[in-house]
């Protein structure tokens, strides 16, 4: 559901019938005449959807983290808010940028269309910008040829589809400006090479082996990877994500259902709510 076309679609039709009764049809009904319906409901509407419409395309825009690729980072249910205006102005619906801003960098958290899909809104993390050759070779990060800082935190247990109990290891990684937390898992290859599609754009700028995968991404693309390492459906099965499907950089957690009934049984503060994200 292209939610920002409704919106966008009901912007149109509640200004217009607001306009058309303003210019037009007040002055014939008179001043004491009961308004009809369609022209209340417009004219009580159309202020709220404007406002919706113009935070939600220019400013920030609501998420709700639908998978676990991005644990332990992100949680299934987080609702997150993703900053639309960091990386550019762009044009509602169309997606289009007319205004330059800033770019995306290594590290950043980031929501983006799904290039097989459009339609589908993806959240990663950038390890690869334009020009950056990035390889992930026995569960490590390289970047040009310099692999990524990282320290050992421990272990993180969870739940995964058909009730599978997975335990993965945890590693903080300095990635750019960024620290974070990343999982892996002892049983699970650095790549699945049966999975990866063989036709995405610029698929000859990549290699792969049982060991890895050797990436250079292309200008006007980014390589994008889930925290959660091996079990994310990232950059690496189907390609660099373009510049034009860029939505914005998720930077807050603003609400996570489990986590606040969670503080109300212990009485204690929210663990997630109102937290900055990595």
């Amino acid at each position: 559901m292209n939610f920002a076309l409704i919106l966008f679609i009901a912007l149109v039709i509640t200004g217009a019938i607001w306009l058309i009764d303003h210019l037009f049809l007040a002055k014939a009904r008179g001043e004491e005449a009961k308004l009809p319906l369609l022209v209340d409901y417009s004219k009580s509407f159309f202020p709220v959807i404007l406002i919706v419409f113009v935070l939600r395309s220019f400013l920030v825009e609501p998420f709700k983290i639908p998978s676990g690729s991005m644990l332990p980072t992100l949680l299934i249910g987080d609702f997150i808010l993703v900053n639309k205006f960091e990386y550019g102005i762009r044009l509602p619906v169309i997606n289009k940028k007319i205004i330059e801003l800033g770019t995306p960098k290594n590290g950043d958290v980031m929501v983006f269309r799904y290039p097989n899909d459009p339609a589908l809104d993806y959240i990663k993390r950038v390890v690869g910008v334009p020009g950056d050759v990035v390889e992930y070779i026995d569960k490590q990060l390289v970047i040009n040829g310099k692999p990524i800082q990282r320290v050992r935190e421990g272990q993180y247990e969870y739940t995964a589809q058909g009730l599978n109990f997975i335990q993965g290891d945890t590693w903080r990684e300095q990635l750019g400006e960024h620290s974070h937390i990343a999982m892996t898992q002892r049983d699970m290859p650095p790549v699945i090479v049966h999975q990866v599609e063989g036709n995405f754009p610029s698929r000859g700028n990549c290699d792969y082996n049982e060991s890895g995968f050797k990436c250079t991404v292309p200008a006007g693309y980014f390589f994008m990877l889930g925290d959660n390492r091996d079990a994310s459906n990232d950059s690496r099965y189907w390609g660099f994500v373009p510049e034009q499907n860029i939505v914005g950089r998720a930077f807050f957690i603003w609400w996570n259902f489990d986590d606040f009934l969670n503080s109300v049984k212990s009485f204690s503060s929210p663990a997630r709510i109102g937290h900055s994200i990595e």
